[in-house]
């Protein structure tokens, strides 16, 4: 009779114990669509805003704010001039940065050559990312 009692109470203690490994072994309900979508949205922006500050760190770096001003001219165009230019023709900032198009808003055969030099010495060993990076912060401040 003991040896039964004593197995009953071992049997007993194995059921519990195993019950509560499976409730903490229990996943959470996965979340609604809604809430997913608003993460990635989140991110999307975040990343957006990281690679503008990437780009104002690059524009400052890189000497592009000694002829570039935000809303006036210095040397060159200032860049909410630029971005609207590219704007209305549909071109590509970035495709300039890498010299394949040629020069949109300034035409100036002097300001072309200030513009090529200063490409082949500041901007020519930036990555395509870093460029990516530039263009998003000048778009930003239109």
């Amino acid at each position: 009779m003991k040896k039964v009692l004593f197995a009953s109470v071992i049997f007993a203690l194995l059921m519990t114990s195993c019950g509560k490994d499976k409730k903490a072994e229990t996943k959470p309900a996965a979340e609604p669509v809604v809430e997913q979508a608003a993460k990635e949205v989140k991110s999307d922006a975040a990343v957006a805003q990281d690679q503008v500050a990437m780009g104002e760190k690059l524009f400052t770096s890189k000497t592009c704010t000694s002829c570039h001003a935000i809303d006036t001219k210095l040397v060159g165009p200032s860049i909410k001039d630029i971005v609207k230019k590219y704007e209305e023709t549909n071109s590509n900032i970035v495709s300039f940065l890498k010299e394949k198009s040629p020069a949109i808003v300034d035409t100036d055969p002097g300001q072309v050559a200030i513009m090529k030099a200063n490409l082949d010495g500041f901007v020519k060993d930036l990555t395509g990312d870093e460029l990516q990076a530039i263009a998003a912060y000048m778009r930003s401040k239109k």
